[in-house]
């Protein structure tokens, strides 16, 4: 079972260990805080949960998150905990309740998560995710040669296809749209489509031939590539999709009631300054995949919106 680290269980531990440090010879309790130190500036010392979507391998992503998570700290001056979720809709569920205050999200996710927290905002987002693309890859053996448009996604009819997660941006929504621009629509794969779960994995499926086409992140694809971690003798990119929105950070306005005005801005700024000539920061920014963080809103993310209300992935 997975522990909020603000459910009504952990806050009852953590007053027990209050109450045995007070017994203790007048040892001074154990913080809540895991690293930074709050500052004068905000109202509370409160961790600031932050989390993300899970479209990588678990180990990569608490490298990154736990990277960001000291960074944060030391930049903001509260203290900063990385909460892993276990898939995308408990990412949108826990944010909901208030359990996460700041998650990274791709175009779907956030849309999702602020259509349920009135006063939600994007914050920033990378550079490249301002012209974010999805890649079509296939099996070798399928025969699919490479192709530059997107009618040419026709000739994925009767293949086995796989998606990322359901809930993906660039692994499920927007491969689907351009799949249904080329006229192709779920029934027209052999059997069922599948949802392999993470970037990752979709690379994977198609280079064993448990599919023999599949969609995802750019970002992943090219990674994968460079680290020579793709066999291209049996897997190949078919087609880079048209350009749109994707990840990007959103905050719950409770931060502002917890830590005081200007906490948004604060973090906001964080990731703005971030400097690929400094070296941790740079390692940052590498993890990431970016060469700078910018601002972003809400508006950026409409056509997102309105793909996922055709698509019925959006109310």
């Amino acid at each position: 079972m997975e522990l909020s680290l603000r459910s009504p269980i952990l806050g009852l531990l953590l007053l027990l260990l209050v109450a045995v440090g007070a017994c203790g010879g007048g040892s001074e309790p154990r913080s809540a805080s895991t690293g930074g130190g709050s500052s004068d500036r905000w109202a509370s010392d409160e961790p600031l949960v932050i989390g993300a979507i899970p479209d990588q391998e678990p180990q990569e992503l608490q490298r990154l998150y736990g990277t960001v998570a000291d960074y944060l700290s030391e930049t903001i001056g509260v203290p900063v905990e990385y909460l892993p979720v276990t898939d995308y809709t408990a990412s949108v569920s826990l944010f909901r309740v208030g359990d996460l205050d700041l998650v990274w999200y791709g175009g779907l996710t956030g849309v999702q998560a602020r259509q349920q927290v009135d006063g939600a905002r994007a914050i920033v987002q990378r550079d490249i995710d301002e012209d974010f693309q999805s890649v079509f890859i296939a099996n070798s053996a399928a025969g699919i040669e490479s192709f530059g448009h997107v009618s040419g996604l026709s000739e994925l009819e009767g293949t086995r296809f796989t998606f990322g997660s359901e809930s993906s941006t660039s692994g499920r929504l927007m491969p689907q749209f351009f799949l249904s621009e080329a006229g192709l629509g779920l029934d027209d794969f052999d059997g069922e489509v599948g949802f392999s779960g993470d970037h990752d994995k979709t690379i994977d499926l198609v280079e064993a031939g448990t599919y023999e086409t599949g969609a995802l992140n750019e970002q992943v694809w090219d990674a994968r590539l460079e680290e020579e971690e793709v066999d291209t003798d049996k897997v190949v990119e078919l087609f880079r999709t048209p350009v749109y929105h994707d990840y990007h950070w959103v905050i719950h306005p409770d931060v502002e009631e917890l830590y005081g005005d200007g906490f948004i801005k604060a973090a906001a700024d964080a990731f703005i300054a971030l400097d690929a000539s400094v070296a941790r920061q740079k390692e940052i920014l590498d993890l990431f995949g970016a060469g700078a963080f910018i601002p972003t809103n809400n508006a950026n993310y409409g056509r997102i919106e309105e793909v996922g209300r055709s698509s019925g992935l959006v109310e």
